[in-house]
């Protein structure tokens, strides 16, 4: 009688407590699984809007950690000389499309879709998003070629470029070939009429009326951003009539990472294409909408108008054009 009133073992117990623990580990990993409104929401009163180009934040609701915790940006990485770029190896053409990135930041490095690195044989642009886990071993990220007329033995030094314009973004994404690519670049060269002789798009932007009117609007945008603030992590970014594209992000720490490379992408698709914003927020908000109002619509319009990056089946990063 005395032994039916005694606890249960002590390692059954213990084992109860670890099925829980395991029960609240994978709720805690389906939040903020998802760049959804039910984590984030637009601030359109904090909206910044300096000649043709408006950038409204996207904020967290939840400022804690998330999917991409712990991640480095390859920007970062390869300004606190944590990463290395260089080529696969011979001048073969078979090389073309690969670049090796050394990461030695004891970090997962982020690489995404349309930062340019130029240099090397021929500048090139990263063709989709991707995470290079901490390890010795050499890694490898798919690229496309942004500079046509140059393929050359002897290699320069290699460096970041920023992200591409959104135009380019878009066709690189919804393409992914190279010919669309280099008529792509060609047309914007052609319109900024610039010299090129290696057909680089970089060409444009050492341009010096292209450097001086983009480096106005750096000054105005960049330093909003210069003191993190917590809880933002995207970007909405409107000219003319439309909105011309979001980049929003799982953490706000990456966000704050990639924010200046983006912000040199955003500023020259307006250089090229930009006028006043006209939109209103309720027009923004639409738009946003088919981004933010659950996994099923933001699956539906980034088909054809964006792209979703997850990792280990969360999302890190979302890019709509």
């Amino acid at each position: 009688m005395v032994l039916s009133t005694l606890r249960p073992p002590k390692k059954r117990f213990i084992s109860v407590k670890i099925l829980i623990a395991i029960c609240l580990l994978l709720v805690s990993l389906s939040v903020s699984a998802q760049i959804t409104y039910q984590d984030f929401y637009v601030d359109y009163d904090s909206a910044w809007e300096y000649r043709n180009l408006r950038i409204i934040p996207i904020r967290k609701k939840d400022p804690g950690p998330g999917p991409a915790a712990g991640m480095m940006s390859l920007s970062q990485a390869l300004k606190k000389g944590v990463a290395s770029v260089s080529e696969r190896g011979s001048a073969s053409t078979e090389n073309v499309h690969w670049l090796r990135i050394k990461n030695r930041s004891g970090r997962p490095l982020f690489v995404a879709s349309g930062e340019m690195i130029n240099g090397g044989r021929q500048d090139r642009m990263v063709t989709k998003d991707t995470v290079l886990l901490a390890t010795d071993a050499d890694q490898y990220v798919s690229v496309m070629c942004i500079e046509q007329e140059r393929w050359s033995e002897k290699e320069k030094k290699f460096q970041y470029g920023n992200f591409a314009n959104q135009q380019l973004r878009k066709v690189l994404d919804q393409t992914k070939n190279q010919l669309s690519v280099w008529k792509d670049i060609y047309s914007q060269i052609e319109s900024a009429d610039v010299k090129a002789p290696t057909l680089a798009f970089n060409a444009r932007r050492l341009n010096k009326k292209y450097l001086l009117q983009g480096d106005d609007y750096l000054s105005f945008f960049h330093p909003k951003f210069k003191t993190p603030d917590s809880t933002i992590a995207g970007i909405i970014c409107v000219s003319g009539n439309k909105v011309i594209g979001s980049d929003i992000f799982a953490e706000t720490r990456i966000f704050y990472e990639e924010i200046e490379s983006l912000l040199y992408g955003y500023i020259d698709e307006v250089l090229m294409r930009g006028s006043e914003p006209m939109l209103t927020n309720d027009e923004v908000r639409e738009y946003a909408d088919k981004i933010l109002t659950d996994e099923a619509t933001q699956e539906a319009f980034c088909r054809t108008n964006g792209k979703i990056f997850r990792f280990q089946k969360r999302v890190v990063h979302v890019n709509t054009y």
